[in-house]
């Protein structure tokens, strides 16, 4: 189930879409603390984001440029501030669409559709990975051992089909962060430690103790008996 944000300080059109969200099966998570945005980003991790412009303590262009320092993830600002110059601006920012309130919640959730299909499509002839009896699901963003399933954010799947594809060698930290973030500069660097601790403790939940291992000045790479 892909997990969408709504970043909207307008109680009414935040509940509604919530509530028509879910009815299309989708993890809906709705912001109420507009001073740690990017905390909550972190710890939830979204498939997507809808973020309005105007919101309290900072607005949404400021956010867009946040989580585009550490995340690819697709953003929709929804706002009934309409004026090219404010498109534009949010598309400058990082934006991968703007909707203009009021809009058809119809259309915005084929909106939302197809900015997911588009961004988390993959090759279906090598969707999966294997490392011994690990199964890796790219295009269902899973790991599973026997009848064990365990769900994966983005982050931590590119991180895992790096792992799997290099199963014989060690990943470096650069090479990670690159795949992750298309850069290996401007984001700190303990952004990726987040990632990787997050990623280590849900595995450990799942019983692949130490699934991942470390070796300084190498990197990462998977080991499991």
């Amino acid at each position: 189930m892909q997990k969408i944000m709504i970043v909207e300080d307008d109680e009414i059109i935040s509940s509604t879409l919530k509530k028509h969200l879910e009815k299309w099966n989708y993890d809906v998570y709705v912001i109420e603390d507009f001073e740690n945005i990017m905390d909550i980003f972190m710890k939830e991790q979204p498939a997507l984001v809808l973020l309005d412009i105007s919101l309290p303590y900072y607005n949404g262009y400021h956010w867009c440029q946040e989580i585009r320092k550490v995340s690819e993830v697709p953003i929709i600002f929804i706002s009934s501030t309409n004026e090219n110059m404010n498109i534009v601006m949010a598309m400058n920012m990082g934006a991968d669409d703007f909707i203009n309130k009021p809009f058809d919640l119809n259309v915005l959730t084929a909106k939302i559709q197809a900015i997911l299909r588009r961004t988390y499509s993959f090759s279906k002839q090598f969707h999966i990975l294997t490392y011994k009896d690990l199964v890796l699901n790219i295009l269902e963003a899973t790991i599973s051992y026997q009848i064990q399933i365990i769900e994966l954010t983005k982050n931590e799947l590119k991180i895992m089909q790096m792992l799997f594809e290099k199963s014989e060698t060690f990943v470096s930290r650069d090479d990670l962060m690159i795949a992750l973030w298309q850069s290996d500069q401007f984001v700190d660097d303990n952004t990726l430690s987040v990632n990787m601790n997050r990623l280590r403790k849900k595995l450990d939940d799942f019983g692949f103790d130490s699934l991942i291992q470390t070796k300084k000045g190498l990197g990462y790479k998977l080991y499991y008996e």
